[in-house]
């Protein structure tokens, strides 16, 4: 993952608690997905742009934003 100004990084790594180790790097990933995607923000829209498009288990990337 592509490092973050520090305010930005402490804002963002509040949330780590919330999930376990292997959620927790699918979630970052989507997270600079959306940072970086211009339109839409699918979950593929999410890993085209963090270089993530030929991910061969991407529905554990569909599985964080649908498990509460």
């Amino acid at each position: 993952m592509p490092d973050l100004p520090a305010r930005f990084a402490a804002i963002i790594l509040a949330f780590a608690p919330l999930f376990c180790l292997r959620t927790w790097r699918h979630a970052e990933v989507l997270r600079v997905g959306a940072i970086l995607a211009p339109g839409k923000h699918t979950v593929t829209s999410l890993l085209r742009i963090s270089g993530h498009r030929r991910e061969p288990h991407f529905i554990n990337y569909h599985r964080v934003l649908n498990r509460a």
